[in-house]
């Protein structure tokens, strides 16, 4: 065991080996007498390397890769599965639905975790568990032992799609997490796109338990590179760091304490927050909206997994191997819309460069081109789909620009979720990620029938006429949305509210008292590198970013700091 403890405390991909670290020196203390990450500290992972941050990402996309490919890959081989199990193909269509369920568990069960224990060890846990639980799918005795196996896959492998983002906002500044979540949010569409395709051509040659043999290859070529990723959340890294001071007993240090040892923190009181609030938060006015549409969003990317079988597959005759290829097409649309995102995040740079003070309906931009794009796609593809005398490339480009466009939608409302409720972000993703899972996870069982009773060309209108219903939303959020976020009790805003004008006259003079008293530091550089606000009001530590690079995600759960600087 101390052999495993010793090459599981390595990872390579960390610059520094703990025994090489200078504990002699005098250790680098905050205000409030903690161990703290001093200026240049090479323990901080904002100051790693550009080149070993981005292999540290690199890694944790390709966790969620995993995830998202394993979540379609079985709708490639249904017939298969319900011929050898005897059962119809909407129950085939089970695979997907309770791996999907098991998605609602990351945000609810696994970050709370990672905020208490740390990212490293949740994700090796939880993805381990993900491949031995693969095996009981591959070689399930029966229809039920794989349902329980799919279940229980997709529960463990949504950790590294909740615990992602966190990792991001651990080793990146603002303008680098924009491009690295662009591509992380690509691959949230790139992998279920590909399952199909695969398992397609495996059920021409092979059977449906290859499409599960595939899975467990690709895990454990990424369990290879997940074993390389260090601790990157800073609360957790500083515990280690004060646990190695007291151990080297520097003369006056013998009792130092990082933080968040300090605080009457509980695994149960984090998740009597983690399974409350958010459902409080989602009647709140923007978080309702927005999990409706996203959820109608993430509904349709599933559904195409079944629709464009039915296109190409039964209307033109192809196999089930070439009749999935189409597919690709949403691949390229996802990644244009990544690339649409990035280009967006360097046009929000240089307006605030240019001393442009941007709000969170800023970030509604891309949703709000991505919503009439939805609509306009939809239809394209609906109704050149409907004939088989339009040669199939019109619909597959349609469904280029039509993935374009949810990409544009998810990644717009994710950011804006994010600049809205601020500090209660986490709990406003969280449970916008349950709702939209929940409806995903429903998207095999109907929508054949759907389609059989409708047609390519109805059914396709349908949702087109959803789509544009709900294209005004981003609009009137764009237009009103600052009017919302004043009424509303959990989006920050700097508007005073006629209850609270006293209150806040109080902390205004507070603030002004504390300037007076330190004239030569901004307000805003006063805190700690290392200090985080939690919204009940204590303080607790972590990671930052260089002087220039100002977190806007304090943790596990993507809650927000409340700074300055935002893209």
């Amino acid at each position: 065991m101390v052999a495993i403890g010793r090459i599981l405390s390595r990872p390579t991909a960390k610059p520094y080996r703990t025994k090489h670290l200078d504990v002699d020196e005098q250790p680098y203390l905050n205000e409030y007498g903690h161990v703290d990450f001093s200026p240049g500290d090479v323990e901080n992972p904002h100051n790693w390397s550009t080149a070993r941050r981005w292999y540290i990402t690199v890694c944790a996309v390709l966790l969620v890769v995993n995830a998202t490919f394993a979540s379609s890959s079985p709708s490639g081989c249904f017939g298969s599965i319900s011929k050898e199990f005897g059962v119809s193909e909407e129950a085939a269509g089970l695979t997907i639905t309770l791996f999907l369920l098991g998605y609602c568990a990351g945000p609810l069960l696994f970050a709370p975790l990672s905020e208490f224990y740390g990212r490293r060890w949740i994700f090796y846990i939880t993805f381990l568990l993900y491949i031995a639980f693969n095996f009981l799918c591959a070689f399930a005795p029966n229809f039920g032992s794989l349902l329980v196996g799919r279940f229980l896959t997709g529960t463990f492998v949504s950790a590294p799609l909740s615990n992602g983002p966190g990792v991001l906002a651990d080793l990146m500044g603002p303008f680098e997490r924009g491009n690295a979540m662009a591509a992380f949010a690509c691959m949230v569409w790139v992998g279920p796109a590909l399952g199909p395709v695969i398992s397609g051509f495996l059920e021409l040659s092979e059977n449906w338990r290859w499409s599960f043999y595939v899975l467990l290859w690709l895990g454990a070529g990424t369990a290879v590179f997940m074993f390389t990723i260090p601790e990157t959340f800073g609360p957790i890294i500083l515990v280690t760091k004060a646990r190695r001071i007291r151990k080297a007993k520097i003369p006056g240090y013998e009792s130092v304490r990082a933080p968040v040892e300090d605080q009457d923190r509980s695994l149960l009181g984090i998740y009597k927050v983690a399974l409350t609030r958010p459902w409080i938060i989602l009647f709140d006015t923007i978080s309702f909206l927005c999990a409706i549409y996203m959820s109608i969003v993430y509904t349709l990317l599933y559904m195409l997994f079944s629709i464009y079988p039915i296109v190409f597959q039964q209307k033109r005759g192809w196999n089930s191997g070439v009749g999935e290829l189409p597919l690709i097409g949403t691949v390229i649309g996802s990644c244009i819309g990544a690339i649409i995102v990035m280009l967006d995040s360097r046009r929000k740079l240089k307006k605030m460069e240019d001393g442009t003070q941007l709000k969170p309906e800023d970030r509604l931009v891309p949703a709000m081109v991505g919503g009439v794009g939805f609509a306009i796609t939809m239809f394209w593809f609906a109704w050149t789909a409907e004939f088989n005398s339009i040669h199939w490339i019109v619909p597959t480009i349609a469904g280029v620009f039509l993935s374009t466009s949810l990409m544009l939608i998810f990644v717009g409302y994710l950011n804006y979720l994010v600049d809205t409720y601020l500090m209660y972000a986490a709990s406003a993703i969280a449970v916008n990620t349950v709702c939209r899972s929940a409806c995903g996870a429903a998207a095999p069982l109907f929508t054949n029938q759907m389609f059989d009773a409708l047609g390519v060309g109805g059914g396709g209108s349908l949702i087109g006429g959803v789509a544009a219903l709900f294209a005004v939303i981003p609009f009137a959020f764009y237009k009103y949305g600052e009017r919302i976020r004043i009424r509303s009790r959990f989006a920050p805003t700097n508007h005073q509210r006629p209850d609270d004008e006293e209150q806040q006259r109080q902390q205004q003079q507070q603030r002004n008292d504390d300037t007076e008293k330190s004239p030569d530091v901004p307000p805003q550089f006063s805190a700690s590198s290392s200090t985080m606000i939690e919204d009940e009001g204590h303080e607790f530590q972590g990671a930052t970013g260089q002087k220039s690079q100002y977190d806007d995600v304090h943790n596990v759960l993507g809650e927000p700091r409340q700074e300055i600087v935002k893209l």
